[in-house]
Parts: structure tokens; sequence; C-alpha cells
């Protein structure tokens, strides 16, 4: 089987191995993962605040974001995955996926996955982690029945803008929004 990069399965990387590899294991995120991912989704909503005050982090981040993970793990159309480090790491949550699939009532294709959240410590960056993250998303959303992929970030965010713009990603729709 060819994977998007034109790589066979044999040929991707191991996320269970270290080196040139993927330093992570990916997998599908628990209830018992939550408190090890709250605090990776703060970190993103708090990163996201730098850029526009309209995405200001409410006091009650932490609750809310303990809420969404618990509905969205159990939830068939979102797609949370934890990403666990390995080595010294084993065990330690290092990043985290939260992506859903939703309707397009007037295009095709009729289904779209929707990154929502994507996190990883720096320590985890820049190694070909997110390619790898990408990765397996696109497969466990095109599972779903999501015949389109797209990502939700800041419109100032221009480390998100390259990233996905690498990935072939481009701007399809924009969000205007004002105080009121």
């Amino acid at each position: 089987m060819t994977t998007p990069k034109g790589k066979t399965e044999a040929e991707r990387p191991n996320p269970t191995t270290t080196g040139p590899s993927v330093p992570i294991h990916l997998r599908p995120a628990r209830a018992s993962d939550i408190a090890q991912l709250v605090p990776l989704i703060l970190r993103l909503k708090r990163l996201n605040e730098e850029f526009d005050p309209l995405l200001k982090v409410r006091p009650d981040a932490e609750e809310r974001a303990v809420e969404i993970l618990k509905r969205d793990i159990s939830d068939p159309e979102a797609l949370v995955l934890a990403a666990e480090g390995v080595g010294t790491d084993k065990d330690k949550v290092v990043g985290v996926v939260r992506a859903r699939v939703r309707d397009r009532p007037f295009y095709s294709p009729e289904k779209e996955g929707v990154i929502l959240d994507i996190y990883l410590l720096p320590l985890y960056r820049r190694r070909g982690v997110g390619e790898y993250l990408l990765q397996e998303l696109s497969a466990a959303l095109k599972a779903k029945g999501a015949g389109v992929l797209t990502a939700e970030f800041p419109v100032q965010n221009e480390i998100a803008i390259r990233f996905y713009t690498k990935q072939g990603f481009r701007p399809i729709t924009t969000l205007h929004g004002r105080t009121m």
C-alpha cells in the first residue's frame, strides 16, 4: 500500500523506535489520558491567545478542556490521538491531536475531516513528528468517511501556515470576526 508521500507502509517511519524514525507512539486517547492531555490543549490555546485578543483563554478553560476531551474520546465522529514519547519519555503524553468529521451539506465531498487542535511539546517538533501525525490522522479521518481534510488555526500563526502549506493544504475559506 502506498502512503500519501509515495512510500510503502514498510518504508514509513516506525513510531516505536528512535533515531531517524519518528520518536513517538501514536494511539487513540483514553479517558485515563485526560489529565496529561489538558495541559497540552491549554498550552495551544494560550499560544493562540497571543495571535488575537478574540482568542482570549477563558478562566474556566481547564474545566472546558476536560469536558470536551471526555465528549470527543467517546464520540464516533471525533478523533483524539495521544502521542507518547519513547525511551525516557515512554508512557508520557507529549502531543495531542483533536479532530472531527463534519458534514458539508452543500459541497462535495460531503464529509470533511477538521483538525481542531494539534500540539507537540517543543522537544518533539521539527523531527518529522508533525508530518507523521498528519499522515496517521488523515488515514483515520478517511476511514471515518472524510473526503477532504482541513485545519483550523489562527490566521496570524505563520508556523502553522508554513507547516500546512508544506503538507499540501491551501486556504479555502476565511473567518472574519469582531467584538460586539
